[in-house]
Protein backbone atom coordinates (compact mmCIF):
# COMPACT_ATOMS: atom_id res chain seq x y z
CA UNK A 1 0.00 0.00 0.00
CA UNK A 2 2.74 2.33 1.03
CA UNK A 3 4.39 2.03 -2.23
CA UNK A 4 1.76 2.08 -4.13
CA UNK A 5 1.07 5.43 -2.66
CA UNK A 6 4.76 6.62 -3.29
CA UNK A 7 4.84 5.69 -6.38
CA UNK A 8 1.48 7.71 -7.27
CA UNK A 9 2.64 10.35 -5.50
CA UNK A 10 5.98 10.24 -7.70
CA UNK A 11 3.57 10.19 -11.12
CA UNK A 12 1.72 13.24 -9.44
CA UNK A 13 5.12 15.12 -9.27
CA UNK A 14 6.52 13.92 -12.30
CA UNK A 15 3.49 15.26 -14.16
CA UNK A 16 3.45 18.51 -11.99
CA UNK A 17 7.12 19.56 -13.25
CA UNK A 18 6.47 18.64 -16.79
CA UNK A 19 3.46 20.14 -17.46
CA UNK A 20 3.77 23.29 -15.31
CA UNK A 21 6.62 25.66 -17.61
CA UNK A 22 3.69 25.16 -20.33
CA UNK A 23 0.96 26.46 -18.12
CA UNK A 24 2.78 29.10 -16.43
CA UNK A 25 3.98 30.40 -19.85
CA UNK A 26 0.66 30.08 -21.59
CA UNK A 27 -0.96 32.03 -18.21
CA UNK A 28 2.23 34.55 -19.12
CA UNK A 29 1.22 34.73 -22.89
CA UNK A 30 -2.37 35.51 -21.92
CA UNK A 31 -1.60 37.94 -19.13
CA UNK A 32 0.86 39.53 -22.14
CA UNK A 33 -2.12 39.51 -24.80
CA UNK A 34 -4.44 41.89 -22.21
CA UNK A 35 -1.58 44.13 -21.97
CA UNK A 36 -1.17 44.63 -25.78
CA UNK A 37 -4.98 44.95 -25.65
CA UNK A 38 -4.52 47.74 -23.85
CA UNK A 39 -1.36 49.16 -25.13
CA UNK A 40 0.69 48.37 -22.02
CA UNK A 41 4.33 47.30 -23.84
CA UNK A 42 5.87 47.62 -20.86
CA UNK A 43 3.74 44.27 -18.83
CA UNK A 44 3.43 42.94 -22.46
CA UNK A 45 6.93 42.40 -22.78
CA UNK A 46 7.71 41.90 -19.30
CA UNK A 47 5.09 38.80 -19.35
CA UNK A 48 6.11 37.81 -23.11
CA UNK A 49 10.20 37.70 -21.66
CA UNK A 50 8.67 35.17 -19.11
CA UNK A 51 6.57 32.72 -21.43
CA UNK A 52 10.15 32.66 -23.76
CA UNK A 53 12.04 31.61 -21.32
CA UNK A 54 9.85 28.92 -19.97
CA UNK A 55 8.98 27.78 -23.15
CA UNK A 56 12.30 28.50 -25.56
CA UNK A 57 11.23 26.64 -28.65
CA UNK A 58 7.37 28.18 -28.51
CA UNK A 59 7.45 29.84 -31.98
CA UNK A 60 4.29 32.09 -31.25
CA UNK A 61 5.49 33.30 -28.06
CA UNK A 62 9.32 34.58 -29.64
CA UNK A 63 7.45 35.76 -32.52
CA UNK A 64 4.42 37.71 -30.58
CA UNK A 65 7.14 39.17 -28.33
CA UNK A 66 9.47 40.65 -31.43
CA UNK A 67 6.26 41.86 -32.87
CA UNK A 68 5.48 43.53 -29.30
CA UNK A 69 9.27 44.88 -29.23
CA UNK A 70 8.91 46.74 -33.16
CA UNK A 71 6.00 48.34 -31.69
CA UNK A 72 7.48 49.88 -28.39
CA UNK A 73 10.69 50.48 -30.37
CA UNK A 74 11.88 48.48 -28.11
CA UNK A 75 15.28 46.50 -30.22
CA UNK A 76 18.02 46.90 -28.08
CA UNK A 77 16.07 45.21 -25.53
CA UNK A 78 15.03 42.34 -27.90
CA UNK A 79 17.99 41.29 -28.84
CA UNK A 80 19.83 41.57 -25.64
CA UNK A 81 17.09 39.35 -24.52
CA UNK A 82 17.74 36.65 -27.12
CA UNK A 83 21.38 37.29 -26.95
CA UNK A 84 21.05 35.82 -23.01
CA UNK A 85 18.37 33.44 -23.58
CA UNK A 86 20.25 31.57 -27.02
CA UNK A 87 24.13 31.67 -24.88
CA UNK A 88 22.05 29.66 -22.25
CA UNK A 89 20.19 27.33 -24.63
CA UNK A 90 21.98 27.47 -27.66
CA UNK A 91 20.19 23.70 -28.67
CA UNK A 92 16.98 25.39 -29.48
CA UNK A 93 16.87 26.31 -32.94
CA UNK A 94 13.49 28.67 -32.45
CA UNK A 95 15.65 31.22 -29.93
CA UNK A 96 18.42 31.73 -32.61
CA UNK A 97 15.72 32.27 -35.61
CA UNK A 98 13.79 34.96 -33.77
CA UNK A 99 17.14 36.01 -32.76
CA UNK A 100 18.28 36.69 -36.11
CA UNK A 101 14.49 37.71 -36.63
CA UNK A 102 15.53 40.54 -34.14
CA UNK A 103 18.43 41.49 -35.98
CA UNK A 104 16.55 42.20 -38.77
CA UNK A 105 13.75 43.91 -37.11
CA UNK A 106 16.13 46.87 -36.28
CA UNK A 107 17.42 47.10 -39.81
CA UNK A 108 14.70 49.87 -41.05
CA UNK A 109 15.99 52.22 -38.36
CA UNK A 110 19.39 51.82 -38.86
CA UNK A 111 21.78 53.39 -41.04
CA UNK A 112 23.28 52.12 -43.68
CA UNK A 113 26.56 51.10 -42.67
CA UNK A 114 24.93 49.41 -39.29
CA UNK A 115 22.77 47.61 -41.67
CA UNK A 116 25.08 45.59 -43.09
CA UNK A 117 26.50 45.02 -39.58
CA UNK A 118 22.68 43.88 -38.33
CA UNK A 119 22.07 41.98 -41.45
CA UNK A 120 25.28 40.04 -41.37
CA UNK A 121 24.42 39.07 -37.61
CA UNK A 122 21.09 38.08 -38.17
CA UNK A 123 22.48 35.58 -40.81
CA UNK A 124 24.87 33.88 -38.55
CA UNK A 125 21.53 33.05 -36.39
CA UNK A 126 19.94 31.87 -39.15
CA UNK A 127 22.77 29.60 -39.90
CA UNK A 128 22.82 28.16 -36.48
CA UNK A 129 18.93 27.53 -36.70
CA UNK A 130 19.52 25.62 -40.22
CA UNK A 131 22.16 23.37 -38.09
CA UNK A 132 19.63 22.82 -35.67
CA UNK A 133 16.65 22.33 -37.17
CA UNK A 134 16.64 22.31 -41.91
CA UNK A 135 12.77 22.74 -41.83
CA UNK A 136 10.69 24.80 -43.85
CA UNK A 137 10.70 28.01 -42.05
CA UNK A 138 14.64 27.82 -41.51
CA UNK A 139 15.77 27.40 -44.75
CA UNK A 140 13.12 29.70 -45.89
CA UNK A 141 14.45 32.43 -43.60
CA UNK A 142 17.99 32.26 -44.54
CA UNK A 143 17.13 32.07 -48.28
CA UNK A 144 15.91 35.11 -48.03
CA UNK A 145 18.58 36.62 -46.06
CA UNK A 146 20.48 35.43 -48.75
CA UNK A 147 18.56 37.13 -51.41
CA UNK A 148 18.63 40.49 -50.09
CA UNK A 149 22.69 41.07 -49.96
CA UNK A 150 23.89 43.59 -52.98
CA UNK A 151 25.26 41.26 -56.16
CA UNK A 152 28.93 42.22 -55.02
CA UNK A 153 28.43 39.80 -51.93
CA UNK A 154 27.65 37.28 -54.78
CA UNK A 155 25.43 35.62 -51.70
CA UNK A 156 22.30 35.15 -54.43
CA UNK A 157 22.97 31.57 -55.16
CA UNK A 158 23.44 30.32 -51.59
CA UNK A 159 19.88 31.80 -51.05
CA UNK A 160 19.00 29.46 -54.16
CA UNK A 161 20.04 26.59 -53.03
CA UNK A 162 18.33 27.29 -49.47
CA UNK A 163 15.40 27.79 -50.97
CA UNK A 164 15.44 25.06 -53.31
CA UNK A 165 15.83 23.09 -50.24
CA UNK A 166 12.64 24.78 -48.62
CA UNK A 167 10.81 24.04 -52.15
CA UNK A 168 11.80 20.36 -51.56
CA UNK A 169 10.71 20.29 -47.70
CA UNK A 170 6.70 21.69 -49.19
CA UNK A 171 5.73 19.87 -52.09
CA UNK A 172 5.19 16.43 -50.53
CA UNK A 173 2.19 18.52 -49.03
CA UNK A 174 0.15 19.61 -47.39
CA UNK A 175 -0.16 22.76 -49.15
CA UNK A 176 0.23 25.62 -46.66
CA UNK A 177 -0.78 29.27 -47.64
CA UNK A 178 2.30 30.31 -46.77
CA UNK A 179 3.83 27.89 -49.36
CA UNK A 180 3.47 30.58 -52.17
CA UNK A 181 6.53 32.88 -50.39
CA UNK A 182 9.06 30.47 -51.35
CA UNK A 183 7.81 30.59 -55.20
CA UNK A 184 7.90 33.68 -54.91
CA UNK A 185 11.28 33.67 -53.89
CA UNK A 186 12.83 31.24 -55.65
CA UNK A 187 11.91 32.79 -58.65
CA UNK A 188 13.57 36.07 -57.48
CA UNK A 189 16.65 33.95 -56.64
CA UNK A 190 16.86 32.48 -60.00
CA UNK A 191 16.60 35.97 -61.51
CA UNK A 192 18.92 37.79 -59.36
CA UNK A 193 21.39 34.81 -60.67
CA UNK A 194 20.42 35.23 -64.19
CA UNK A 195 18.42 32.40 -64.62
CA UNK A 196 15.12 33.92 -65.98
CA UNK A 197 13.79 31.33 -68.00
CA UNK A 198 13.90 29.04 -63.85
CA UNK A 199 12.45 32.16 -62.86
CA UNK A 200 9.49 32.31 -64.60
CA UNK A 201 9.06 28.47 -64.29
CA UNK A 202 8.71 28.99 -60.75
CA UNK A 203 6.35 32.07 -60.89
CA UNK A 204 4.21 29.71 -63.20
CA UNK A 205 3.99 26.71 -61.04
CA UNK A 206 3.67 28.68 -58.08
CA UNK A 207 0.97 30.53 -59.90
CA UNK A 208 -0.85 27.33 -60.56
CA UNK A 209 -0.92 26.43 -57.33
CA UNK A 210 -1.77 29.91 -55.84
CA UNK A 211 -4.21 31.53 -58.40
CA UNK A 212 -5.07 34.70 -57.03
CA UNK A 213 -1.56 35.69 -55.83
CA UNK A 214 -1.12 38.95 -57.20
CA UNK A 215 3.04 39.05 -56.99
CA UNK A 216 3.05 36.13 -58.34
CA UNK A 217 0.70 37.43 -61.64
CA UNK A 218 2.86 40.40 -61.58
CA UNK A 219 6.18 39.22 -62.07
CA UNK A 220 5.13 37.06 -65.01
CA UNK A 221 2.94 40.29 -66.56
CA UNK A 222 6.19 42.50 -66.39
CA UNK A 223 9.51 42.13 -68.16
CA UNK A 224 12.97 43.88 -68.43
CA UNK A 225 12.97 47.11 -66.66
CA UNK A 226 9.90 47.00 -65.16
CA UNK A 227 10.68 43.42 -63.89
CA UNK A 228 13.51 44.84 -62.24
CA UNK A 229 11.70 47.44 -60.60
CA UNK A 230 8.69 45.09 -59.47
CA UNK A 231 11.75 42.50 -57.64
CA UNK A 232 13.95 44.86 -56.34
CA UNK A 233 11.44 47.04 -54.50
CA UNK A 234 10.68 43.78 -52.20
CA UNK A 235 14.19 43.96 -51.26
CA UNK A 236 15.25 47.76 -49.72
CA UNK A 237 16.59 47.69 -46.77
CA UNK A 238 15.17 50.93 -45.56
CA UNK A 239 11.70 49.14 -45.46
CA UNK A 240 10.59 47.10 -42.83
CA UNK A 241 10.25 43.49 -43.25
CA UNK A 242 7.14 41.69 -42.18
CA UNK A 243 8.65 39.07 -39.71
CA UNK A 244 5.30 37.96 -38.00
CA UNK A 245 5.27 34.22 -38.00
CA UNK A 246 1.34 33.75 -37.21
CA UNK A 247 0.88 32.05 -40.69
CA UNK A 248 2.71 29.14 -39.15
CA UNK A 249 0.61 28.75 -36.17
CA UNK A 250 -2.83 29.94 -37.58
CA UNK A 251 -2.43 27.82 -40.77
CA UNK A 252 -1.43 24.60 -38.53
CA UNK A 253 -4.46 25.17 -36.73
CA UNK A 254 -6.79 24.96 -39.52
Amino acid sequence: MIRKLSYSLSLFLAVCLLSGPSRASDSDYQQAMKALGSNDFANALHYLESAVTDDPDNLRYASEYRQAAIKSKEFDRALSFFEKLSAAKPQSANLHLNFGFAYVDKIPVAGSITQVILANKALNEFTRAVELQPNWINLYTRGMSYLFWPKIFNRAPMGVADLEKAMKVQSPGPKKNYYVKTYLALGDGYWKTDQLEKARAVWQEGLKQFPDNQQLKTRLERQGDDLQKAIEANFDPNKRVDTDLRDLWTSSQN
